[in-house]
């Protein structure tokens, strides 16, 4: 189900984007519809990774890090 949207935009952006539509060979409706949905993708990440970090500790990392062996690189990971 989709919803109608008015929206107006700068002139220098609504070329733009019929620019990059065309290009893409798709309707400046679906562009800004994928370009809606990008930016929702990059925030719902943001939030996420945000959430995950406050569940981090420096303790519970530098445990982990004691339990990586101290030996050298194997000869094709060396720079």
């Amino acid at each position: 189900m989709s919803t109608t949207l008015s929206l107006r935009l700068p002139k220098s952006l609504h070329k733009q984007a019929k620019e990059f539509a065309e290009q893409d060979g798709i309707s400046m409706n679906q562009f800004i519809a994928t370009a809606v949905a990008e930016k929702l993708a990059s925030l719902a990440t943001m939030e996420y990774l945000e959430q995950r970090a406050q569940r981090g500790s420096k303790d519970k990392f530098k445990a982990i890090l004691a339990k990586v062996p101290d030996v050298a690189p194997e000869e094709e990971d060396q720079i």
